[in-house]
Parts: structure tokens; C-alpha cells; sequence
């Protein structure tokens, strides 16, 4: 598998495809919030307790808080993705919509059997609802989590192309979501040798 990863080591979906990209997320003038984690430290390493199962890790999400977000905030729309993913667009590892009231998400909060009241787990880019641990292609090199909340003034309530929630793909989430607020980011980075 390490070759495999070797010889997909320029293959990158990039940072300019990530959501706080996207042109309904996008702002040059917005606001920004704080985002931190007390299991790591913006752009440091991301612990294996956090990556995925079959990797060797427990698939426990970080625990996450954020602060800044207007009074007005109708919604937070939490996306962690993968932009060092070798696909066309980053990988979406997680996707979930919070309460204006809910700050912070407790370590393992983003599976749905266990996510705090306030907090709808939707699907990733594959599997079903919940979050996905890193499990990058070993031999590729270290991959960027980047963990971005956008404070929304209006809520998600479908997809961009009207499914409902529980079966819209991320990217039909992160396409409805609109009127950005604020938005704020944490990258961590995980490596398989």
C-alpha cells in the first residue's frame, strides 16, 4: 500500500476546494472566529485515539470549541475535509449542523449516538452519519484536517438540491449552506509512514 501512496504523492485535491472556498461560503470581509481543540494544537498532529479503526486508531472525534459568532447566528455548519485527499475535491470526513446556543462539541460528540443536544451529524463522503478518522493512503505523506465552522444566518434546512438531510451528500449540504456570518478554522495533520 506505501507504494501505492508514493506513486499518488503529487495527487492532491487542494486547499482552494475546501468549503470556506466555496463561493456561497466565501467573503473576503468576514468575520473570523476563534476555533481550538484541547486534544491538539492548530497545525500540529492529530493523535491516533482520533483516526480511523482500521488504521488503528478509535474513531473518537476531538473535542472542539469555538467562540466569536454573532448574536444573530441562526446555525453553525461544522465540515472537517481532507484537501490532501488524492481525489478531485477534498474529502469530506464529517459534516454537521449545531445550534446557535452550542459552543463546544465534547471528545466523541460528532457520532450520533453520542452528540450533544443541539448538534445533527450528517453523512461524510462515504459510510453513514458520523465522523471518520484520518486513514490517509500510508506512504503519502502527511494530510491536513481542516476542521472549519461557519456561523450561518439562515439555517440548512435540505440539500442544495432539495434531499433531505439525513441522505444529502456533504457537498449538497455544503452547497445550501448560505449568508455566512463568520467562519473559523482548525487544521491539524496526520501521517501514515
Amino acid at each position: 500500500m506505501a507504494v501505492l501512496g508514493k506513486m499518488l504523492k503529487s495527487r492532491r485535491a487542494g486547499q482552494a476546494q475546501l468549503a470556506c472556498n466555496a463561493p456561497n461560503l466565501a467573503r473576503a470581509d468576514m468575520p473570523t472566529m476563534t476555533v481550538s481543540s484541547p486534544d491538539f494544537e492548530n497545525g500540529g498532529t492529530i493523535p491516533l485515539v482520533h483516526a480511523a479503526k482500521r488504521v488503528g486508531g478509535k474513531e473518537l472525534s476531538p473535542a472542539l470549541t469555538w467562540s466569536g459568532a454573532p448574536e444573530c447566528t441562526a446555525q453553525f455548519l461544522l465540515v472537517m475535509e481532507d484537501p490532501d485527499a488524492p481525489t478531485p475535491k477534498p474529502f469530506v470526513h464529517c459534516v454537521a449542523l449545531i445550534d446557535p446556543s452550542v459552543t463546544s462539541i465534547p471528545q466523541g460528540g460528532l457520532n450520533p449516538a453520542t452528540a450533544p443536544s443541539g448538534v445533527r451529524v450528517l453523512k461524510p463522503s462515504m459510510g453513514g452519519p458520523g465522523y471518520l478518522g484520518p486513514a490517509p493512503i500510508k506512504g503519502h505523506g502527511p494530510h491536513r484536517y481542516v476542521f472549519q465552522i461557519f456561523a450561518l444566518a439562515d439555517p440548512v434546512t435540505a440539500g442544495a438540491t432539495g434531499a433531505g438531510l439525513d441522505t444529502a451528500k456533504p457537498r449538497d449540504v455544503i452547497a445550501a449552506a448560505s449568508k455566512p456570518l463568520a467562519r473559523g478554522r482548525l487544521d491539524g495533520f496526520y501521517e501514515r509512514a
